[in-house]
C-alpha cells in the first residue's frame, strides 16, 4: 500500500483552496487535484468538460466520484490521480461530503491523509461575501449540510487531523498537514517491509 495523497474536507469557505496553495508553496510536490466540472460558476480548481465527455469517462470506469451540487456536476477522474503519481506529485483533493470522500479513498482509507478543515457558520458567510460569491445563501445551506453529514457519517477517529482555519494561518495549517502526511507515510511503509528514506 502507498500513500495516495491528501483529502481536505470541510464546508464552503473553510480554506481548502488557500491551504492547498500554502502546501504547494511550502513543497511543490503537493498539487491540487482538479475536479471535472459540467456547468457554470467558479473555474479555479476545476477542469470544465462537456456532459458527453463525462459520459465517456463514466462508461470507461474512470470516475471515482461524481456529485451534483449548485446546479453543476463534479467528478474525480482516476487517471488524473495516476498521472500525478507518475510525475512524482502528491495530489490534494477537496471533498464536500463524506459519501464522496469515502468513494475517493475506497477500501484502503489510510492511504489518504484525511483532514477536516472547519470554520463557524458566520465565518463561511463572511468569507463568501468577501470573495464575491453571488450564492452565499447556498453556501450557508451547504455549511448546514456539511455539519449534519459529518455528525451522521463519521466518528471521532475518522479524520487524521482537524484544523480550525479561523484560528490558524494557512502556512501553519500547511505545516501541520505536511507533518501528518509524513507520519502517515512512515507508518504505511514499514507494513510493506520498506524503510522510509
Amino acid at each position: 500500500m502507498r500513500t495516495q495523497g491528501i483529502v481536505l474536507y470541510g464546508p464552503p469557505a473553510s480554506g481548502k483552496d488557500t491551504i492547498t496553495a500554502a502546501l504547494t508553496q511550502a513543497d511543490p510536490q503537493f498539487v491540487l487535484l482538479p475536479k471535472l466540472k459540467v456547468g457554470t460558476g467558479r473555474a479555479h480548481g476545476y477542469e470544465f468538460v462537456s456532459a458527453e465527455h463525462l459520459d465517456k469517462l463514466r462508461d470507461a470506469g474512470r470516475l471515482l466520484v461524481e456529485t451534483r451540487r449548485y446546479g453543476n456536476v463534479y467528478a474525480v477522474d482516476r487517471q488524473a490521480i495516476e498521472d500525478r503519481h507518475a510525475a512524482g506529485y502528491v495530489p490534494v483533493a477537496h471533498m464536500g461530503n463524506i459519501r464522496d470522500l469515502r468513494q475517493l479513498i475506497g477500501t484502503v482509507p489510510d492511504s489518504w491523509l484525511r483532514v477536516l478543515l472547519w470554520v463557524p457558520r458566520e465565518v463561511t458567510e463572511q468569507r463568501s461575501h468577501a470573495r464575491g460569491d453571488v450564492d452565499t445563501g447556498k453556501r450557508l445551506t451547504a455549511w448546514d449540510e456539511t455539519l449534519a453529514d459529518m455528525e451522521a457519517n463519521t466518528d471521532a477517529g475518522f479524520f487524521h487531523l482537524r484544523i480550525h482555519t479561523d484560528r490558524l494561518s494557512a502556512d501553519a495549517a500547511a505545516e501541520e498537514i505536511m507533518g501528518a502526511y509524513d507520519r502517515l507515510r512512515a507508518a504505511i511503509l514499514p507494513r510493506e517491509g520498506v524503510c522510509p528514506p
